[in-house]
Formats: C-alpha cells, structure tokens, sequence
C-alpha cells in the first residue's frame, strides 16, 4: 500500500513549519505514521549541502548553475533515503519544499533556463509526485520582514535577496498553481494560524480521508 505524499511550499516567512507540525499531529492523533522532512536536507548528506546554500558568508561564492544542481542532489539523496521509502511502508510524508521550490527559486528567481531546470527535475525525481501540495500566499514585504523577526534580523544567503527575486518567487508559484489546480490549495499566508490549519484539514480530510 502506498502512502500519501504531501508538499508544502511558499516564499519566506509564510508559515509553512507551523502547519507542517499541526498537520503531522493531526495524522498522528489518527494513529497514522508520519514522516516530516525538508529542503534541502533530510539527510545527513542533504543538510550538509543545505548548511552551504543558506551560509551566508558564502553570497558570492555560488553559482546559479551550482545551486541548482545542489538542490538536485539534496532531493535525490532525500528521495532515496527517506521518501521513497516511507511511501513504500504506507506512511505519510510531509516535506517542507519539493520541485516546486526549484522551478521557482532557481528558473525563475535566478532566471536559470527552464528547459535545463525541467531535465535536472526530472533525472531527479523520476515519476515521483506530490499527492497535494499546500501553497501558503504572502505578500512579499511581509514574507521578509517575518523571515528577519523570526531570525532577529539574520537572514541566510538565500533571504538575503532583492525583493525583486522573491515577487518573481511568489509569482512563479501562483502560476504552478493555476496549471495544477488538482494538486494544489493556495492559503493566504496572513490568515491567522488556527484558521490556516483549520482550511489545510479541511483539505486533507476531502482528498485522503473521504
């Protein structure tokens, strides 16, 4: 039997860490397994590569094709190790950015030829995908400033970037979204917490659980 495949995605500061952790616990309170993982990271090789992209010591020091290719292969060491085979079990998995991400950040933000970013995408993931794919909406400036007050003002090598960077971000995944309606709900990020989870559950409830 296999699992239920569950992506959240979104710019900074928008929340997704929270309803990831509510979400897990309303699986669990079901006596559903759960497996909460992320990108990059998830592995002991994969938050390694993610420690490099987010130093942000090293601004200068990484190029656009590298990053890329980065990601790529954080996701494919995570795929392999621990999302595949958690789906195979019949657990749920919950993983804080998946493809989307890259699509996003790396062909749009840093305006990385999309033909190359769909061919490293898939080499990387196969025929693997999300189930349902939670887009949590946020006005950009406000996305940033959460990103610094949750931070005290630090912010990684990748927040670190123009405002232009990430309104191309937040647009890249409205558009994702309209083309794939069937896998994604988009929340507006500036709902309050319970509301937010409330309209996740809801979700989750129609499409797994019916």
């Amino acid at each position: 039997m296999s699992g239920y495949f569950i992506t959240f995605e979104g710019s900074e500061g928008c929340g997704k860490t929270t309803q990831i952790e509510a979400l897990a616990k309303a699986f669990s309170s079901m006596g559903k397994t759960v497996v909460i993982t992320r990108e990059p990271g998830g592995t002991l090789i994969g938050e390694k590569i993610r420690n490099l992209l987010q130093d942000p010591s090293y601004k200068n020091e990484i190029s656009d094709i590298t990053e890329l290719l980065l990601f790529c292969a954080s996701r494919a060491e995570l795929i392999a190790s621990c999302i595949q085979p958690a789906l195979d079990r019949g657990e749920i998995v919950i993983c804080d950015r998946f493809y989307d991400s890259t699509y996003v950040y790396q062909g749009l933000g840093r305006a990385i030829d999309m033909d190359t970013v769909e061919k490293l995408n898939q080499i990387t993931v196969g025929t693997l995908k999300p189930d349902l794919t939670i887009l949590l909406d946020l006005d950009t400036k406000i996305g940033i400033q959460r990103a610094k007050n949750r931070q005290s003002g630090e912010l990684d090598r990748i927040e670190n970037e123009s405002l232009a960077f990430f309104e191309a971000v937040r647009n890249g995944y409205l558009e994702i979204a309209k083309k794939e309606p069937a896998r994604f709900k988009v929340i507006d990020g500036e709902l309050n917490v319970a509301t937010i989870q409330e309209m996740i559950w809801e979700t989750v409830k129609s499409k797994f659980l019916n």
